[in-house]
């Protein structure tokens, strides 16, 4: 079909097809825009000439030290220079990224190295600890460790390791990339905060992350040259793919290693930052923040934000402070955002709380997608009445391919040939979705998903607890912590300090629960524990 009747000699060749990759972006920008700035970063600043130089450095050497392509390199850096050279190194060398969350333990951090593979890790030198300990429970040979040490944030280098300038210092940027013969080819590896169990690897292709780019420009009307601040760690689905689109317009990337009020609001005026994205918890930030770490700059500043819908108070806070938000909504398995809140001339005129009541809707599909909508428990989309319930579907090009290693969990998750987000919905008549509760038992802390079943898991290994079920707290600063109830043996006796210390020596801080109460858990007939009473009670707390 779509054929005309002689197409002899009409073939794809390399004049007329290149697959699609965002390392084309970064090529291109180190001959178009070679001499501006690509890179801040405290005193650092580095151009388009520059940021290409050094990546080529890194591929190159990356290929020397014996990385071929399609082995996985991993990273386990903050929002640093180096993570996005990283992101364009090593796919440079045809191999795998795998940013690994510097937040969790060092027990899922080995899982990660283990199950990716890893044959290589950049680490930051303030996180070689929790490397280290990781590595010290693997089953499987360990990744060679290169240190990235930090002069700006002044974390000199361990010394124990080959450094990552050294390791630049070894490339040649003047050879060429391996750029992807199949745009289908992997070109990241992230694993998500698993709902149940161990947390899954997503694999990314090329063509996937180069148009999240080219559909993200759209949505966030940007033009030539904006200055981004990483907020959102490199490590959420490779910042949202944001520093892959970033050479695409000639914009700058401004690098935040330690979120605060005072490092946002100097970012923006002193670097002139017009974008950013967060969780809401970063609005709050910027709305708390002391007068002392204020300052005043005379544009608008456009902000993504993801996580949680955010609350009508907080967009009423921030927008008069020169802000200017927009809802979007997307999951690891879909490269980040792929739907946005979508503004319409006729709400202008409407009041604060009508206007903060539609930014809070989940949106509608960004152009790089085919198809968003809420469908029933037989695959059929939901009517558009705003009340109707099922699930979220996704189709299109920024899907994931699958879950590394996982055929069963991929094979369900593109049942029908949707990718099923398990998020619960309605869908309004204009089109809008909007989440009514999520796939039920993550909790969502300050932009970091937390699985209720494995802080579960955790709390029942301790000798005096018979039974918990953890659910959300709704809380002011991080959007909402993990709540534990807890029933104990007969005769056992535990308080909730004793708990939360318990649960912090085997979890990741975001994980450990902050309020433990004590109490006979609601159950169904049949035993199961009612966690929606659970849900209202600690909503009430």
């Amino acid at each position: 079909m779509g054929w005309m009747a002689d197409e002899t000699g009409l073939d794809r060749n390399a004049a007329n097809f290149v697959p699609l990759t965002p390392l084309s972006h970064l090529a291109r920008a180190a001959d178009v825009f070679a001499d501006r700035p690509a890179i801040i970063y405290g005193k650092t600043r580095r151009s388009y000439a520059d940021f290409h130089a050094r990546v080529g450095r890194l591929a190159s050497a990356l290929a020397a030290g014996g990385i071929q392509p399609g082995d996985v390199v991993a990273t386990l850096l903050p929002n640093i220079p180096a993570q996005a050279e990283a992101h364009f190194g090593i796919p440079a060398a045809g191999a795998v990224l795998n940013t690994i969350n510097t937040r969790l333990d060092a027990g899922t951090v080995a899982y990660i190295l283990d199950h990716g593979q890893a044959k290589m890790a950049l680490i930051d030198t303030a996180l070689l600890p929790l490397a280290e300990a990781a590595i010290a429970t693997m089953d499987g040979p360990a990744p060679t460790i290169i240190e990235v040490a930090d002069a700006e944030a002044g974390i000199a280098p361990s010394g124990r390791y080959t450094e990552y300038e050294t390791l630049l210092a070894r490339g040649d940027p003047a050879l060429p990339w391996q750029m992807p013969e199949d745009e289908w080819e992997s070109l990241a590896l992230n694993y998500t905060s698993g709902t149940t169990g161990r947390p899954k690897g997503v694999v990314y292709h090329h063509r996937g992350a180069y148009l999240m780019t080219m559909g993200t420009v759209v949505s966030w009307r940007m033009v030539l040259h904006p200055v981004y601040l990483t907020i959102v760690p490199l490590f959420h689905c490779n910042g949202w793919c944001h520093t892959w689109m970033m050479p695409l317009v000639g914009g700058t990337i401004v690098f935040c290693r330690d979120v605060t009020a005072k490092a946002i609001y100097d970012a923006i005026a002193d670097e002139g930052v017009t974008h950013f994205g967060g969780a809401p918890i970063v609005l709050n930030t910027i709305i708390n923040a002391k007068p002392a770490d204020r300052r005043p700059f005379d544009h608008v500043v456009e902000a993504f934000t993801a996580g949680a819908p955010p609350p009508a108070a907080t967009l009423a806070a921030i927008e008069p402070l020169g802000f200017r938000v927009t809802q979007v909504y997307g999951l690891t398995e879909t490269y980040g955002h792929v739907t946005e809140c979508l503004w319409r001339d006729e709400w202008d005129n409407l009041s604060q709380a009508e206007k903060s009541a539609i930014k809070a809707r989940t949106g509608v599909l960004m152009p790089m997608m085919e198809d968003i909508a809420v469908h029933d428990d037989r695959g059929a989309p939901v009517p558009r009445d705003g009340a109707t319930l099922g699930e979220i579907a996704i189709r299109g090009n920024s899907v994931m391919k699958g879950y590394y290693r996982n055929p069963t969990a991929t094979a369900e998750a593109f049942r029908g040939g949707f990718f099923r987000s398990g998020d619960i919905a309605f869908q309004h008549p204009d089109g809008h979705i909007k989440i009514t509760d999520r796939a039920k038992d993550i909790i969502i802390s300050g932009g970091e998903n937390v699985s209720s079943v494995e802080v579960e898991g955790v709390l029942m290994h301790h000798p005096a607890v018979s039974l918990c079920a953890v659910v959300a707290k709704p809380d002011e600063k991080w959007g909402e912590v993990p709540c534990a109830f807890v029933e104990l043996k007969q005769g056992a006796a535990a308080n909730e300090a004793e708990l939360i210390a318990f649960a912090r020596e085997r979890l990741a801080g975001f994980k450990t629960p902050k309020k433990v109460i004590f109490c006979d858990l609601p159950k169904t007939s049949t035993g199961k524990i009612q966690k929606f009473e659970l849900r209202t009670l600690a909503k009430s707390l």
